[in-house]
């Protein structure tokens, strides 16, 4: 029988298998995070008809003489290129730019896939909601007050618990920074309404209790008489309330009389020192802190039944400086900046994962809290992940294991939230490999034909 019949045959196989592959790969042309596969060919074993001799002294060398038995399937391989990606505004929508897969569970099952299309189930488990499967990260753990995330640890699920409550956070710094207008009139004796209020730079800021109570603290700035260079300034908390304010400087212990305080400037409009009223001097280089309490209305009182007082610091700049810090130039006043990290009970209203993975909740108080990170895994050889459908993959002989860590890191690419990451496959290459599929396919089916037309005539020798 003629070799070229097999030949033929083996062709005719193959180039099916190619066809299957370009089918599927066009069928999953919108297919998020699908990769798409290539075939490639290798020839079959060759029969030596002659064998090769080597060169002599009267005669140079012979070439074996082979024919060659068919074509077989050398690979069929997963091209992890990357895929465009597209908008959604889905927050939690991920894609991978990069290098790297998201880790999903289902039990004891680990999962690996590029398709990032995720949601929360009814426990706030962040899920893939096609299929279920659980994305692995790890949980922010709470470490002297701070949400600490431990990469180091093994992954978890992720759970995002909307509506959780965020317990009220008394005020305990306020970064105060501002410019006072050195040209401000003075203040005169027996002065008018009218010229306390154009001598005078009011602010006030707002700052809570340990019960999540908003309180209004008032700083009046006023300029010294007959010193250029002078200002006091009053701190009052609910200054229209019936509470009382005391104040004191730095980490001293020694309480000043009044709550007013004087701001000495150099002649750049650098503040250099601050005395308090009991003639107490701050720190003449470094940041200036007041240490200021108020009494908290309808509280518990204190070991000795006094009424309890909230204290908490505030920041008026460091000496010396002229960025974030109270100054004197010939400006408008103003109150370019200030900072205060108390707030009241709030609940979990949101979250928005960054480039990191971190998952960050946002609270209606307006405070923000780390949840936690997604993990990303990566594969010394990723085209030898297995596939397991629902555009996930598991790990073979061949991929070597999953190393587990955060985005960015040991190869891994970054994740873009509110975006998907599209299927790699391109169409106009697609339908170009399949012509040149048609015509092999096409070309050994003739190959098969012809030898039988051969065949035939050997047969009709006998006729």
């Amino acid at each position: 029988m003629m070799r070229s019949l097999y030949a033929g045959v083996s062709g005719l196989q193959n180039h099916q298998t190619r066809m299957d592959v370009i089918g599927n790969n066009i069928s999953n042309v919108n297919t998020y995070g699908f990769k798409k596969g290539r075939v490639s060919f290798q020839d079959m074993i060759s029969q030596q008809i002659g064998g090769a001799s080597k060169p002599q002294e009267e005669l140079g060398g012979v070439n074996p003489k082979e024919v060659g038995l068919g074509m077989s399937v050398a690979t069929i391989d997963t091209i992890f290129t990357q895929g465009n990606l597209q908008s959604t505004g889905n927050t939690t929508d991920i894609a991978i730019s990069g290098n790297g897969f998201f880790v999903l569970k289902n039990g004891d099952e680990t999962f690996y896939s590029r398709a990032g299309v995720f949601g929360v189930d009814s426990n706030g488990t962040l899920v893939n909601p096609g299929n279920g499967l659980r994305v692995q990260g790890w949980m922010a753990q709470n470490v002297n007050g701070e949400q600490v995330v431990r990469t180091s640890a093994t992954p978890t699920d992720l759970v995002i618990p909307i509506g959780q409550k965020d317990p009220p956070h008394a005020t305990e710094n306020v970064h105060y920074f501002c410019n006072l207008d050195k040209n401000m009139p003075e203040i005169p004796e027996n002065p008018t309404d009218e010229q306390i209020e154009n001598g005078t730079w009011p602010t006030t800021v707002k700052i809570y209790d340990s019960f999540g109570n908003e309180h209004i603290m008032a700083m009046n700035f006023r300029k010294v008489p007959g010193n250029p260079n002078q200002w006091t300034v009053t701190v009052d908390v609910d200054p229209n309330g019936e509470f009382n304010t005391n104040t004191r400087i730095g980490m001293g212990t020694t309480d000043g009389v009044e709550n007013t305080y004087t701001l000495n400037f150099d002649n750049t409009g650098k503040l250099t020192s601050v005395v308090d009223s009991a003639g107490n001097v701050s720190n003449q280089e470094g940041d200036i802190i007041l240490q200021t309490s108020f009494e908290v209305a309808d509280a518990n009182p204190d070991a000795d039944g006094n009424p309890y007082r909230q204290t908490f610091n505030l920041n008026l700049g460091t000496i010396g400086s002229m960025e974030n810090t109270v100054t004197q130039s010939a400006s408008k006043s103003t109150t370019k900046a200030n900072f205060q990290d108390g707030y009241k009970l709030g609940y979990l209203d949101t979250f928005k994962i960054d480039n990191s993975g971190i998952i960050t909740g946002v609270y209606s108080n307006g405070s923000t809290r780390t949840i936690g990170q997604i993990a990303m895994a990566s594969f010394t050889n990723q085209g030898g992940l297995e596939k397991k459908g629902d555009n996930t993959y598991v790990e073979s002989i061949n991929s070597g294991m999953a190393n587990i860590g955060e985005s960015g890191t040991a190869g891994k690419g970054s994740m873009i939230s509110g975006t998907l990451e599209m299927s790699n496959v391109d169409l106009s290459e697609q339908l170009t490999d399949m012509i040149v599929t048609q015509r092999g396919f096409e070309s050994n089916a003739k190959t098969i034909q012809t030898g039988d037309s051969m065949l035939e005539t050997i047969i009709n020798l006998k006729r």
